[in-house]
């Protein structure tokens, strides 16, 4: 992918850091034990977070990870508005995607990233009238999260 947007993660419990950039919560659910002026968010994005229904099949073990991950992103693809802020905001400098999950590598992040980064190849390619090359997301390897 490309390293033009500078996509990262961090824990909702973690030190705020001046290199964090626009600090926008990625959770369905407010975490538990955090005031909202705590967290210093640019905005919560709550509609571009997994289905109820496919975190509990996760969290319940009913689905795996890369089950998981094919879901997530096929919801995304289905629902692209709603990553509009998400987009609007990579554009315009870092971003730091914000979670209460324990482990990065095994949770909707580096989905949601990768969906981000398709979105914005895309909408490069368009604005460059280069439609007819190749998209660069053609699998769907959620296993980065930097």
């Amino acid at each position: 992918m490309s390293d033009r947007y500078a996509i990262a993660f961090k824990r909702v419990y973690d030190d705020i850091d001046e290199q964090d950039g626009q600090r926008i919560l990625v959770d369905r659910l407010w975490p538990r034990g955090i005031k909202k002026e705590k967290l210093q968010l640019s905005t919560w994005c709550k509609d571009c977070c997994p289905s109820h229904q496919l975190r509990q099949a996760y969290h319940a073990h009913e689905i795996d990870f890369n089950t998981f991950a094919e879901r997530y992103f096929s919801e995304l693809e289905a629902n692209i508005e709603a990553l509009t802020p998400l987009l609007r905001a990579s554009r315009n400098g870092k971003v730091t995607l914000l979670s209460a999950v324990k482990t990065f590598e095994q949770s909707h992040l580096p989905v949601l990233k990768h969906a981000l980064l398709c979105a914005l190849a895309q909408e490069d390619r368009e604005a460059d009238g280069d439609e007819h090359n190749s998209p660069v997301c053609f699998g769907k390897d959620f296993n980065y999260w930097n």
